[in-house]
């Protein structure tokens, strides 16, 4: 479902998109740009919430996490 909405945006972004739209309209070219940079923010969003899970001390003796350290380092010795 597409919505309808008013956002400002600064003169150089403007000036990107149209370089970069191709065929395409502006607004198709925006949503394509938005739906890559929310994805972008998720894994930057997943790789610190990994970073503080295995930093936290009290995570190192866990079954889990012991288990896939293990199964890891069984890959890696694989390759």
């Amino acid at each position: 479902m597409r919505t309808a909405k008013s956002f400002t945006i600064e003169e150089d972004v403007n000036e990107y998109v149209a370089s970069t739209k191709g065929e395409r309209s502006a607004s198709e070219r925006v949503n394509e740009l938005l739906r890559r940079a929310i994805l972008q923010e998720q894994d930057e969003q997943f790789a610190r919430e990994a970073a503080a899970f295995f930093s936290d001390p009290r995570n190192a003796s866990r079954k889990e996490t012991r288990a896939f350290q293990k199964a890891s380092r069984k890959a890696l010795a694989r390759d």
